[in-house]
């Protein structure tokens, strides 16, 4: 079966004191309503996985992203026993450039965080096992099972060993 296909893209910036933030925002709408979740969305039939990764950068934060300027930085499958309708592959991105500011819109209420501080406590239980990965630049392969509750994590599996990540 194949998997639907989304993305996600990890935006950074460099304060003028020189703290690196990212960009997390409060989902208002949909798949994953209340978490906060990375910018990132479905892939349209046709489009590109960075093509969608810039669009739907765009929509939900008013950032204007060039493909060009976004670093894969490897993928996520997740798996929903009980709901399998749910499992899905996300293709997950960094970039650090990008033009216009943060605009708040009908999907998602977005802010800075600095990178060492992650709200993991609002963020989808799965974002511990795999952000710090991302953050810290490494290329990533998991695949993530969630518990019967599709909110915690059962199960995790790295195709690369990770210092400090082992299977959950």
């Amino acid at each position: 079966m194949n998997l639907p296909l989304t993305c996600e893209c990890l935006l950074t910036r460099t304060t003028e004191a020189g703290v690196t933030e990212m960009l997390i925002g409060l989902k208002k709408t949909g798949f994953g309503l209340g978490k906060h979740v990375m910018p990132g969305g479905k892939v349209e039939p046709g489009e590109s996985l960075e093509d969608a990764c810039a669009r739907e950068v765009l929509e939900e934060t008013g950032l204007v992203v060039d493909v060009d300027d976004l670093v894969p930085r490897g993928a996520v499958t997740f798996r929903f026993p009980t709901r399998p309708e749910w499992d899905v592959f996300v293709a997950i991105f960094a970039c650090d450039r990008f033009e216009g500011e943060v605009a708040e819109t009908d999907e998602l209420a977005a802010q800075w965080y600095p990178v060492g501080a992650p709200p993991f406590e609002r963020m989808w239980d799965d974002a511990k096992y795999w952000l710090p990965i991302v953050l810290a630049g490494h290329q990533l392969d998991a695949e993530i099972t969630l518990n019967d509750d599709n909110e915690t994590v059962a199960d995790v599996r790295y195709a690369n060993e990770y210092d400090g990540h082992d299977d959950a």
